[in-house]
């Protein structure tokens, strides 16, 4: 499996897809990894779907419920302390690796 520099919490710009969300900013939610598959990110209150549901003990009216769909990981970018969507680069501090904007050079 590669390694992902985009993590949970992280703040992300959307830089492809659909016209509602592209160029909108959030924070990452969760981050899917599949054995096989590419990666995929949940950014927050983007990305918004309807899904329709049938009753169930939790939910036994049923319905249309609103929920945030999943992005490719390589449409979003990892954003610097400018705003400006950054590069992901290593550093090693000590005996610690850390992660440092490209744009910037600050640690993320």
């Amino acid at each position: 499996m590669t390694k992902l520099k985009i993590k949970r919490g992280d703040n992300v710009i959307i830089t492809t897809g659909k016209k509602e969300i592209k160029g909108k900013k959030g924070e990452v939610i969760e981050v899917i990894r599949k054995e096989g598959k590419d990666a995929r990110v949940i950014v927050a209150g983007l990305n918004i779907v309807k899904k329709h549901t049938k009753p169930s003990a939790a939910n036994p009216q049923g319905g249309i419920v609103e929920k945030e769909a999943s992005i490719h990981i390589s449409n979003v970018a990892l954003l610097d302390a400018n705003g400006k969507a950054t590069k992901v680069g290593y550093k090693v501090d000590g005996d610690k690796k850390v992660r440092i904007a490209k744009t910037t050079g600050k640690e993320i």
